[in-house]
């Protein structure tokens, strides 16, 4: 499928499966797309960094390859690894004769035991995927600085196979809960855009978009709910996925109103902190009340 021409274009297209993007998101996807540039998403949690890459890639039927960061992720698990199992079963199947011949040791680092890991299967994917690289954040500055410079080449270099590259690149979405500031040499190299907590419309627009059984009522009291609790001195403030969750909740215990009862029972899919359950629980009135 071709990628769309125009931001409007791109932004009904992101509609109709189910994700509104505003004009200044819609309008870095398709530059980033366009252009083969990496988009960086920064924003809070919960507000649909990942989600856009997910729409995406459902949208133009991509391929949806995902790396996710964390603490201690080396290059050996964004890239690839060797099949030290089969590996080993294959050399004792071989004969004494047969371990005598480098071209038989040599195969043990063959194609058929190397073990794709994300970044290399996006270099082989090439446009028909789209790289998410979620929470970079949470890895360390020396990773940040090797994945700075696969995104510039766009090509993986494996001693024993050769150069492996990509004819088009995917386009790559990375997205940061700002846990720490990433360098400004990857900023630079990306196209950046922030996603912060929608307005009430906007907000109650996604609800309804991403759950369309739900009631506009019951969608309404659910957001201006949400919306209160940001505005309180949470740990964890909620985010769109959590408002969106509420909202399931209650529909699914048959709820035509937010009432502080049901408010209460259900806390659960939208607070997700025990210090903050407990201040939210103390203070449900206001809350379901909008004031």
């Amino acid at each position: 499928m071709d990628y769309p021409r125009t931001v409007g274009e791109l932004t009904d297209a992101l509609r109709q499966c189910g994700y509104l993007a505003d004009r200044g998101l819609s309008t870095a996807l398709l530059v980033g797309m366009s252009l083969h540039r990496p988009v960086l998403l920064e924003g809070e949690v919960g507000v649909g960094k990942t989600e856009a890459a997910k729409a995406i890639a459902t949208t133009y039927g991509k391929q949806l390859i995902r790396l996710q960061c964390y603490e201690g992720i080396d290059t050996n698990q964004a890239l690839y690894e060797w099949d030290y199992t089969r590996q080993l079963l294959h050399i004792r199947a071989l004969s004494e004769h047969q371990l005598a011949d480098d071209r038989a040791v040599s195969a043990l680092f063959g194609p058929e035991f190397l073990l794709e890991r994300p970044l290399l299967a996006a270099v082989r994917a090439g446009s028909n995927a789209v790289l998410l690289i979620d929470e970079i954040d949470r890895a360390d500055d020396e990773f940040e600085a090797f994945l700075l410079e696969v995104l510039s080449d766009f090509q993986i270099s494996i001693p024993e196979v050769g150069t492996i590259s990509a004819d088009e690149p995917p386009l790559v979405i990375l997205t940061s809960n700002r846990t720490r500031d990433l360098h400004d040499a990857l900023k630079r190299r990306c196209l950046y855009h922030w996603i912060g907590y929608p307005s009430p419309e906007r907000e109650t627009a996604i609800v309804l978009a991403r759950q369309p059984e739900i009631a506009e009522t019951l969608a309404r009291k659910v957001v201006a709910a949400v919306q209160h609790l940001r505005k309180m001195d949470l740990v964890k403030p909620p985010g769109v996925a959590e408002t969106i969750d509420w909202a399931r909740t209650l529909a699914f215990l048959g709820a035509q109103d937010l009432t502080e009862d049901l408010a209460r029972d259900t806390l659960g899919a939208v607070v997700k902190d025990r210090d903050d359950l407990e201040m939210v629980h103390d203070a449900v009135r206001e809350v379901t009340s909008g004031g």
